[in-house]
């Protein structure tokens, strides 16, 4: 299995898809990767060369955020956003949809499984 940033990549898949098992590459990345580096993006990453793998891992290490540096960074990110209690900031510490998203519905994703809360007590209950 070679590897990529960090990651090893599937060795059956065409080189276009088996990048993009990197976190941080995406399909339309990993096609300008290979046009820059010219590689054909039709063979399978076990058919690639040493010579041309090293010079995909130079030009991502050299050009590109990926794997564990992105994830820090945009960890970083929110950890500035809360810093600051700004509106975005304080969506995430609450655990609530931050781009706008309506919650009264839909929002099981970011507030997690349903809570149930007890209904009032009627007057008849009471005495």
């Amino acid at each position: 299995m070679p590897r990529i940033a960090g990651t090893d990549i599937p060795a059956d898949k065409r080189i276009v898809i088996a990048l993009t098992y990197a976190y941080g590459i995406g399909k339309s990345l990993s096609k300008k990767i290979l046009k820059d580096s010219n590689i054909d993006e039709n063979i399978r990453a076990k058919d690639i060369h040493d010579d041309q793998l090293s010079m995909l891992n130079a030009y991502v290490e050299k050009n590109l955020t990926v794997e564990g540096q992105l994830r820090r960074q945009e960890m970083q990110n929110i950890v500035r956003l809360k810093s600051i209690n700004c509106y975005r900031g304080i969506r995430h510490k609450v655990g609530l949809p931050v781009r706008g998203q309506r919650t009264k519905t839909n929002a099981r994703t970011r507030k997690g499984r349903k809570k149930t809360v007890a209904g009032k007590k009627g007057v008849k209950e009471l005495g």
